[in-house]
């Protein structure tokens, strides 16, 4: 039977990402964990170089501007910067708020960065539909091989705003909503960009905190 994603409580290591000024959240992000507490992960389609962004985890149908982040600097694979290559479909990005408490003392904790799920492995995945305020959807499924390497899931009703969602295994994320068409053309089927060595290294360039990336605008996704 087909999985279909439902509403479910809030996970304050999950939140909703916004740009510019606006109260509309547009995709997904979650707590990444670091040193320093202080990143989190998303796609990289999700994010554009003119505007500014915000992330609110835990977000349940209002802004709370003590509860949420601004995001200070983004950091890019190559790949993405060079061509927007979806299997680079992801971006990690250093926030901060203004009393200095970091997104992950927050949350209570971070997830940690793993390598792409086999195909079986069952992945419980929360998001954030495209909405002024509104609540978070999730939905648990297994994950497929897409036929060009990318990973795949199957579930209903991941719409809009979904971009971002982490794909867990319990404290484990081994993927996100983008990649192929960003995410899928087909609103039962959602792809995540690979993860390998190369969001390992993304990570750790982020975490030394060296020079940001600019976001190049993101292209059409094909569908």
């Amino acid at each position: 039977m087909l999985a279909r994603a439902t509403p479910v409580v809030a996970d304050p290591l999950v939140g909703a990402v916004f740009l510019g000024a606006s109260d509309l959240h547009t995709c997904t992000g979650s707590v990444l964990h670091s040193h320093a507490g202080n990143l989190i992960l998303t796609a990289a389609h999700c994010l554009a170089s003119n505007d500014s962004a915000t992330f609110s985890p835990g977000f349940s149908g209002r802004t709370d501007p003590a509860a949420t982040w601004t995001v200070d600097a983004i950091y890019l694979d190559p790949r993405w910067l060079a061509a927007q290559d979806p299997v680079a479909d992801f971006a990690i990005a250093r926030v901060s708020r203004e009393d200095g408490r970091s997104v992950e003392s927050a949350a209570g904790k971070g997830l940690t960065l793993g390598t792409a799920p086999s195909p079986g492995t069952v992945v419980r995945i929360t998001g954030y539909p495209l909405s002024v305020g509104g609540e978070p959807i999730g939905c648990r499924a297994a994950t497929a091989t897409s036929a060009r390497g990318f990973p795949a899931m199957q579930c209903a009703g991941l719409s809009d705003g979904t971009s971002g969602a982490p794909w867990r295994t319990d404290s484990n994320v081994v993927g996100l909503t983008g990649g192929l068409n960003g995410g899928g053309c087909d609103e039962t089927v959602s792809y995540s960009p690979p993860f390998d060595g190369r969001i390992v290294d993304l990570l750790g360039r982020a975490e030394a905190g060296g020079p940001a990336d600019t976001a190049p605008e993101a292209a059409a996704n094909g569908c």
